[in-house]
């Protein structure tokens, strides 16, 4: 299956030679520091307009390596409520990327809920707009992409231990890129308290304290599963290190602040 771009001259630059100038712009380096190997990261996922520059600071500081698992979110009512792909490519603007098929097999194993599923990946943007960045950063890699729906929290943990487990196993590095938006459509104060809530939790790689943060508080954090699952496989492989890159919300671009999405870049070393 070759599944063709669906944001592509919305969401980003239809014109290859636009959007990799505005990638390099995103992720332009100031410093001399060595790029960081994370086992995880958290990047957001709207318009490049708007979210670009958080999600660039955190790809700025990675050394990407050749095998992705991205965890996206299914913001439509189709499709599966786990759905992966396992074989085929996607297409973008900079070209085709193929899928890991051998890792996306090992996950299908390891994970029954996990089905394959076409229909909530052939309209979703989050996982599709992270594909640019990575063409232009590491030019050869291959990835498999997981898009998440309304998954209960027991349903949650079985995916990010079984991510874990893939992980630990694999002979390779593998980034486990998750993407999230914060809290949406509330004024810019409200959502930068209720935002810091959410990223409090994910920086102590507390997965079922960040679900119940966000049901107790009202925090309309859309990744709110791919975290979860995160964050589970997080607590088996361990982090020495959880650092909060940039944040912002669309008011930083927009100027207004009466209905405002949050926007947070995290690396997990």
């Amino acid at each position: 299956m070759l599944r063709l771009p669906a944001v592509s001259g919305r969401f980003y630059p239809s014109s290859p030679a636009e959007l990799t100038a505005l990638i390099r712009q995103y992720t332009k380096v100031d410093d001399a520091n060595e790029p960081e190997h994370a086992k995880a990261c958290l990047v957001p996922h709207a318009g490049y307009f708007y979210s670009g520059l958080v999600a660039g600071a955190v790809y700025a500081r990675m050394a990407i390596p050749k095998k992705i698992l991205i965890l996206g979110v299914r913001h439509y009512p189709h499709g599966a409520n786990a759905a992966i792909l396992s074989s085929g490519a996607w297409r973008t603007p900079l070209g085709d990327v193929p899928i890991d098929e051998a890792l996306a097999q090992a996950l299908r194993a390891a994970c029954p809920l996990l089905q394959e599923d076409g229909v909530a990946h052939s309209s979703e943007h989050s996982l599709e707009v992270q594909i640019p960045f990575l063409q232009v950063l590491q030019r050869e890699f291959t990835f498999v992409p997981v898009a998440l729906g309304s998954v209960r929290f027991e349903d949650l943990v079985i995916v990010g231990e079984a991510i874990g487990r893939v992980i630990a196993a694999a002979s390779d590095e593998i980034l486990l890129l998750t993407t999230s938006d914060l809290n949406h459509y509330e004024n810019d104060a409200t959502t930068r308290v209720k935002d810091r809530k959410a990223i409090d939790r994910i920086l102590a790689v507390d997965a079922r304290g960040l679900y119940d943060t966000c049901r107790n508080e009202a925090i309309s954090m859309c990744g709110l599963g791919p975290t979860v699952a995160m964050l589970t496989a997080l607590q088996s492989l361990g982090t020495a290190r959880q650092e909060l890159v940039r944040y912002a919300t669309s008011a930083d671009v927009s100027g207004d602040l009466s209905s405002v999405v949050g926007y947070a870049g995290m690396l997990l070393a």
